[in-house]
């Protein structure tokens, strides 16, 4: 059985994986217990995306880890406008 990951890990995944893709992000915290994490992701990459695509773009990223390490992830997944409108 995998390590639980740590809120850092996750976010070092998320941003790994988001730079392979050649996909910036603007804005990225992980919150979390070891299973269960929360992660605000803001990109440019959102843009004109669904919500259930937004997610999908971010799990794709994980790949495996989200089987194998990570139990669960609640996602907000904003633009840069939509970020600044929550500030």
């Amino acid at each position: 059985m995998l390590e639980q990951p740590t809120p850092q890990q996750v976010s070092e995944y998320i941003a790994s994986g988001l730079n392979a893709a050649e996909i910036s992000c603007t804005h990225l915290t992980v919150n979390g217990d070891g299973r269960h994490f929360q992660a605000m992701i803001v990109s440019d990459a959102f843009e004109g995306k669904s919500l259930v695509a937004r997610h999908r773009l971010v799990y794709g990223v994980l790949g495996d880890r989200m089987r194998e390490q990570i139990h669960a992830l609640s996602m907000q997944t904003l633009t840069p406008a939509e970020w600044n409108q929550q500030q």
